[in-house]
């Protein structure tokens, strides 16, 4: 019988167009990805990639090959981590991305816990503002807002991810708060230049009765970042549109304060993102609920939204 690991190399490759992608997505060189394809071709007797310097492509016979296994393969791997999940303790590296804020703020304190819950486990965490491809690079799960719901991927909801209006004290003392987003224009503007588009970002605000307006000060200071909007504005240069969870803490401590707190903008949700496969590797269902209940544990559906203006921070 053919080795898994042989197959699930094959099927990667053929998935992602190259050794390099599949070693990735299967924490392995691509030397080795390689040549697992190259003993189940000895094995097989067919050659299943035309090779060349530039490109890898499926022959004929590698493209009837890959029909033949179909979703067996992952059958297969399903009946090994259900069997093995019945016995074994979590364990392995588990890789996440999430965003900077957030999983500096709100995730990366929950280390402790669960490390000391699930020892054999390795946390390899990335904290980075973009969206990543979850099998392509190797993910096990993501934790963010604003993600294209990709082809085989199930995001799990934790919290609104919802953004308002700040400002330091100090900015606003003097100046007349503005009553709604349009008078925000003569207030000083932190504001961010998209990385995909080159443009500035402009928000379009709401409030609880379903009134529109977009929010537009003046641009005063354009930054990539959004921690960088938020320290800019807790130096009193201006007013910034963040996320709720970036800036609570400021807001509890009375660092920054909400101009138009009535009013906010609904960006979607804050979700765990994770593979659609029937038995995920129990590091990450484990991982999954774990972060799901420390969400309803700490009210971050309540304590992220933007709605609740009138009644606290």
């Amino acid at each position: 019988m053919e080795s898994l690991i042989n197959l699930e190399s094959f099927v990667r490759t053929a998935e992602l167009g190259s050794f390099s992608a599949a070693a990735r997505r299967l924490a392995m060189t691509p030397a080795a990805v390689s040549r697992n394809v190259a003993v189940l071709e000895a094995n097989l007797g067919i050659r299943l990639f035309q090779r060349s310097t530039r490109s890898l492509t499926l022959t004929e016979e590698g493209e009837r090959f890959l029909r033949a296994i179909g979703d067996n393969l992952a059958g297969l791997q399903n009946a090994i981590a259900s069997a093995a999940s019945d016995e074994a303790a979590p364990s392995g590296t588990l890789r996440v991305s999430m965003s900077p804020t957030l999983g500096i703020g709100y995730i990366l304190p929950l280390l402790p816990d669960f490390l000391a819950r699930y020892p054999l486990i390795r946390p390899e965490w990335m904290f980075e503002n973009r969206q990543v491809d979850l099998i392509a690079e190797g993910y096990d799960a993501a934790i963010g807002g604003g993600f294209e719901l990709a082809p085989g991927v199930i995001a799990r909801t934790l919290a609104p991810a919802h953004i308002i209006a700040v400002a330091s004290p100090a900015y606003m003392r003097g100046r007349s708060p503005p009553e709604e987003p349009s008078d925000m224009a003569s207030l000083d503007g932190i504001v961010m230049r998209a990385n995909r588009t080159g443009k500035i970002r402009l928000w379009q605000m709401r409030n609880v009765a379903g009134d529109e307006q977009t929010a537009v000060p003046r641009e005063r200071v354009v930054v990539d970042d959004p921690a960088a909007m938020r320290e800019a504005a807790l130096m009193g240069i201006g007013v910034a549109m963040i996320a709720k969870p970036d800036a609570l803490p400021h807001l509890e401590r009375g660092d920054l304060i909400r101009v138009v707190p009535q009013w906010y903008v609904d960006a979607g949700p804050v979700s765990i993102y994770h593979s659609g496969r029937k038995l995920l590797p129990l590091k990450t269902r484990v991982f999954i609920d774990f972060v799901l209940e420390a969400s309803r544990r700490e009210n971050w559906a309540e304590r992220f939204t933007g709605s609740l203006g009138e009644h606290g921070p």
